[in-house]
């Protein structure tokens, strides 16, 4: 299934209820989108008995975005159907609110500073025997994964996090290589370059790309 034009495509795995993963390019002026984020999760019409908001509802697991909301908030109905739960997966706040949010405040950065488009491919790692929740039994994944690459120069940065709540604070604790993310998911992933190369990305300017939101976004 595919969202939006040119907003992100939804590889998903209807019989554990989230996204096997998403895949998406953000644009460098599409870095700085202006739309506020609005929280209005909701079943996504498309997938019969898919996941609904309630079934997360006191587990202690956040409606975690594979395609963020800050992403795409460059458009209304984009943002809009970010919140559709078949973009979402049971994530413990530890890692939602904390290191993989860092990640994706990191990767709007390496966008807008570089002003080079990046595709990213982000997707859960789960298993017959991993833990389900709601009445709809939606899949908890064990590892969520990210792979960010630069279109121009080809080069990819590519991270494993576990889903628990003691994962470390700096994203940079789990970077991996392509390869290590194909052999712990099962899937084969169109990515361009060395897939056994780790490279260090850049230093993320956030402090560039806050101000001039603010300062846009008025």
């Amino acid at each position: 299934m595919c969202s939006s034009d040119l907003a992100y495509l939804v590889a998903y795995d209807a019989p554990v209820k989230i996204p096997a993963y998403v895949a998406y390019t953000l644009l460098p002026q599409n870095a700085l989108g202006c739309f506020p984020r609005t929280n209005a999760f909701v079943a996504d019409a498309s997938v019969p008995g898919g996941a609904r908001p309630d079934d997360y509802a006191g587990t202690g697991y956040d409606k975690g975005h594979l395609a963020n909301n800050a992403d795409l908030s460059w458009d209304s109905d984009v943002a809009r159907e970010s919140f559709y739960m078949s973009n979402m997966s049971p994530q413990l706040p530890a890692l939602n609110r904390g290191t993989w949010k860092e990640l994706e405040s990191a990767t709007r950065a390496w966008v807008y500073q570089t002003k080079q488009s990046h595709t990213i491919y982000a997707g859960n790692i789960y298993s017959a025997s991993s833990k389900t929740i709601g009445e709809n039994k939606v899949t908890v994944p064990e590892t969520l994964f990210k792979v960010v690459i630069n279109n121009e120069t080809k080069v990819s940065y590519a991270y494993l996090m576990p889903n628990k709540a003691d994962v470390k604070s700096d994203y940079d604790n789990y970077q991996v290589s392509v390869f290590d993310i194909e052999r712990a998911s099962g899937m084969m992933l169109n990515i361009p370059g060395d897939k056994d190369a780790k490279v260090k990305p850049p230093e993320p300017d956030l402090k560039t790309i806050t101000n001039d939101k603010k300062r846009i976004c008025k």
